[in-house]
């Protein structure tokens, strides 16, 4: 009886030594050590890859896309716009907070709602982005300029898309074609690695270099 009272006394210290050392270990030294190469090595991208703007203030991420719109929530055109995000759902759980919700509209490419949608996009961009100097044609619309991606919060647009943004942007905000090209060309990135994937333009970084040429306009 004694020795199985013993017996049972000491795996049980064991267990408890053994549950003190993996907390310490994995549950504070691991923790503390991720952290701190994190910190150190990838300060930025650890923090959530803010951007700032021209305030110091923190206006977004560089991973997730957001939407510049005027108070009636229509498109404010004195901003570079990102891709369509067809896909988010909506909020129906929590009414009083607004919720990121990623997605993708899991529309077959015949399908009647995705086709319209496609046709409205594409008649918006052509109108929204032609000016008194400059008209957009249907043929200039690029794909992402009428599509969401997948998550349907991408934060890059193509070249492409843009670019045939510049005389709108240029138009809106007193500025020159070559001024806002320059701004575009310099927040351009090339594929990853040299070969993977497309060019593309990050729209907050680019609007909010925008807004910093405006302020000194």
């Amino acid at each position: 009886m004694n020795n199985s009272v013993g017996n049972t006394g000491r795996l049980l210290w064991a267990g408890l030594r053994a549950l003190i050392v993996l907390t310490i270990v994995c549950g504070v030294l691991y923790p503390l050590a991720v952290t701190g190469i994190a910190q150190l090595a990838f300060h930025h991208q650890a923090n959530g890859s803010e951007i700032k703007n021209s305030d110091g203030e923190v206006v977004g991420s560089s991973l997730i896309g957001q939407t510049y719109l005027t108070k009636d929530g229509e498109p404010d055109l004195k901003w570079f716009q990102p891709r369509p995000s067809n896909g988010l759902g909506t909020n129906s759980v929590n009414t009083r907070y607004t919720l990121i919700l990623s997605g993708a509209t899991n529309l077959s490419g015949d399908n009647k709602d995705l086709i319209k949608q496609v046709r409205d996009a594409k008649a918006a961009v052509v109108k929204d982005n032609s000016t008194a100097t400059y008209t957009v044609k249907p043929s200039d619309v690029p794909a992402d300029a009428v599509t969401s991606s997948g998550s349907g919060l991408d934060p890059a647009i193509s070249p492409d898309y843009a670019d045939l943004q510049v005389h709108r942007v240029a138009d809106r905000n007193g500025l020159t074609v070559a001024q806002v090209r320059k701004l575009v060309d310099a927040h351009t990135n090339g594929r990853a690695l040299g070969f993977m994937g497309e060019p593309t333009v990050n729209v907050l970084e680019l609007n909010i270099a925008l807004q910093r040429l405006t302020a000194t306009h």
